[in-house]
């Protein structure tokens, strides 16, 4: 796909799709089914990292699969009802802010891809995972993909179900905790976040006390 850069209407760039090369070459390989994982909510001051694993169908594939940060919100839960109905297996999980806190970030991302891959319906033989690292303990072989969901079919729709559940999450929090606007930044630290945890405070349980600014904090308390 060929597009008009932001910073340059005069310039363009071509923007790179995902596609079904990897499984049709797994499957080439004896190895399938496979699984796409993907994580969403590594960066946030609060919340749950939350990872998606699927298995599509490859005589029904969604149109549209992309990383889903190149998708609008709209789109995102258009192609996350379509995944759900087409594929063969969806199996979602995640890793709670105390349990982030208690390991590190990355851990606790690759430990929710873990649990999303061994809770499919459909046992892979394979598993692609969006990143530089293969999740231990996985129920399959696993192949770390740089920027897989831009690259794999299989991962991008994982992207998709992992950032729609999380924001569904995130928003859920945002009802029960007014006063941070988390239906808004998903936990980010935007400034509005900043201010009101400084006026507020961290929710307990919920903002990842581990994460700066609360080790700053701590540190010129």
């Amino acid at each position: 796909m060929v597009r008009a850069r932001p910073d340059s209407p005069l310039l363009f760039e071509i923007v790179e799709r995902p596609d079904f090369s990897f499984e049709t070459a797994a499957k080439a390989d004896g190895l399938w089914p496979v699984a796409g994982m993907d994580e969403a909510g590594r960066g946030p001051l609060a919340g749950p990292v939350v990872a998606a694993a699927v298995v599509l169908d490859p005589d029904n594939i969604p149109d549209g699969l992309d990383d889903s940060k190149r998708l609008t919100h709209a789109q995102r839960e258009a192609l996350f009802e379509t995944v759900l109905k087409a594929a063969r297996a969806v199996a979602v999980a995640s890793v709670c802010a105390e349990s982030i806190d208690a390991s590190d970030i990355r851990k606790a991302s690759l430990e929710a891809m873990r649990r999303a891959a061994c809770g499919l319906s459909v046992q892979p033989k394979l598993a692609l995972a969006d990143g530089r690292d293969v999740p231990p303990g996985l129920p399959c072989l696993g192949r770390a993909l740089v920027k897989g969901d831009q690259r794999s079919q299989s991962i991008a729709a994982a992207s998709i179900v992992a950032k729609v559940m999380r924001d569904r999450m995130m928003t859920d929090c945002g009802r029960r905790h007014a006063h941070y606007g988390f239906e808004l930044h998903m936990g980010y630290a935007t400034v509005r976040h900043r201010t009101a945890i400084g006026v507020h405070g961290p929710v307990k349980r919920l903002h990842r006390i581990s994460f700066a600014p609360f080790r700053t904090a701590d540190s010129e308390a």
